[in-house]
């Protein structure tokens, strides 16, 4: 059988470029608009998406006041609260909700996912995040922002406490026996006990194992040690867009680093982020991106940059070379990823704010017919397992690649016409975890 697509839609913000919500026939109010979300995550499902991707932000913003009030990112629903009314509306499309390792507690997060999982029939997963918004320890009853080592170690060590709680209770441990009065079997409850550096939590959960053992677990750092981390940990990788060369070299680092983890490499999934840009000719498609980066207003492109670069941009001369940085606490990668650019492009500020000011990842821009070329040549040259799919605005960005686009990638064998399964593991060709303290 020909290798397949894997795809996502990533979906908070409900588009990640900048102007989204100032194009013509956008809906303005789509991340805070429960049925404008309904809408999309149903179009999703009916083009067979394997899963509806929720990032979170546990504070507005770090941007400069120029460019936040400019930003449609300033609100939205917490994930964990909107994804199960999504789930009571959909029946096969996966559910994935972020959640903070830094500012959160691994029982209540382990119960929140539990219970997504049990709601929607085994669609859910984590996306681990160690938060890299400096501004959310202020929210939290903080002054500073751990350290980026602290934050990972935390990370792991919060991870395995999670899924230890995921497995207090045996598949079979509930017995509910109406005659004897014996409602579950306390042989197949196992209380955790965990001690460590940063979590001294006893368990067990009380909420029974998940429908898929556990939420698939979906992670997103690009830094040495987030590829570490994905490589010991994750099955879904949220990798950043990039040059294809880039992208490969990611995909193989962190394949090869799950196989000397002792992992099978094939269960773990990598997933670039995309955004494209579908038109009936490549020339309409160029004309919809050049319509939507000309909405960006130059405040927003200096904000989005100072965000990625973890420092105000507004200081730089708009017109010179990027400066030489201070080492960022904030998304290391994410710093890496533009200066790369400004030097290898030789760009000045105001180039790179422009950039940033849009989308700074990858793009595909042309015809279904082009599209489905170019993520097929990242699929069979070891650059993605699939991808998670940005729309340039909404409705019409998603609307037009569920449309166009995947009518296509079916027509050539590379997508799914059909759900085969019921649960997201199915989705992803993931194994159900045994319960390590029991068989």
């Amino acid at each position: 059988m020909t290798r397949q697509l894997h795809l996502g839609a990533f979906m908070r913000p409900v588009s990640i470029h900048s102007a989204w919500w100032r194009y013509p026939g956008a809906f303005p109010d789509a991340n805070f608009n429960f049925s404008h979300l309904k809408r999309f995550i149903q179009t999703l499902e009916r083009g067979k998406f394997d899963a509806f991707f929720m990032a979170d932000h546990l504070a507005v913003l770090n941007m400069p006041i120029a460019a936040l009030q400019r930003s449609a990112t300033v609100t939205s629903f917490d994930p964990l609260v909107l994804l199960p009314a999504l789930a009571a509306v959909t029946e096969r499309i996966g559910l994935i909700a972020t959640g903070s390792t830094t500012f959160d507690t691994p029982y209540n997060l382990a119960r929140k996912f539990a219970s997504l999982d049990a709601l929607s029939n085994g669609r859910a997963a984590w996306n681990i995040v160690t938060t890299s918004n400096p501004d959310a320890a202020l929210n939290f009853g903080l002054d500073d922002h751990m350290e980026h080592a602290e934050r990972y170690r935390r990370a792991r060590e919060f991870y395995d406490v999670v899924t230890g709680l995921w497995d207090s209770f045996a598949d079979d441990a509930f017995i509910r026996d109406v005659e004897s009065g014996i409602f579950f079997d306390p042989e197949r409850m196992h209380t955790l006990n965990h001690k460590g550096e940063f979590f001294k939590v006893r368990g067990p959960l009380n909420v029974a194992r998940p429908v898929q053992g556990w939420p698939v677990i979906v992670q997103a750092g690009a830094s040495d040690t987030g590829r570490q981390l994905a490589a010991e940990v994750a099955e879904m990788v949220f990798a950043a867009g990039g040059p294809i060369e880039a992208a490969r070299e990611y995909y193989g680092d962190v394949k090869a680093r799950a196989a000397t983890a002792g992992r099978n490499p094939e269960h773990l999934k990598i997933l670039p982020g995309a955004m494209v840009v579908t038109g009936e000719t490549m020339k309409e498609a160029q004309a919809k991106k050049a319509l939507l980066d000309s909405l960006v207003h130059p405040d927003t492109g200096l904000g989005s940059l100072s965000t990625m670069l973890g420092v105000d941009a507004r200081q730089f001369e708009l017109d010179a070379p990027l400066p030489d940085l201070p080492e960022t606490n904030a998304s290391k990668s994410g710093q890496a990823r533009m200066v790369a650019m400004a030097r290898e492009g030789n760009l000045t500020v105001r180039q790179l704010a422009q950039y940033a000011g849009g989308y700074a990842g990858a793009s595909f821009i042309g015809t279904p017919s082009q599209i489905a070329d170019s993520m097929e040549e990242w699929l069979h040259t070891g650059a993605a397992d699939g991808f998670n799919v940005m729309f340039p605005t909404v409705p019409a960005g998603l609307d037009e690649f569920v449309d166009m686009v995947i009518p296509e990638l079916q027509r050539r064998g590379l997508f799914r016409k059909e759900y085969e399964g019921t649960t997201l593991r199915e989705h992803l060709g993931l194994p159900r975890p045994e319960n390590q303290f029991y068989k």
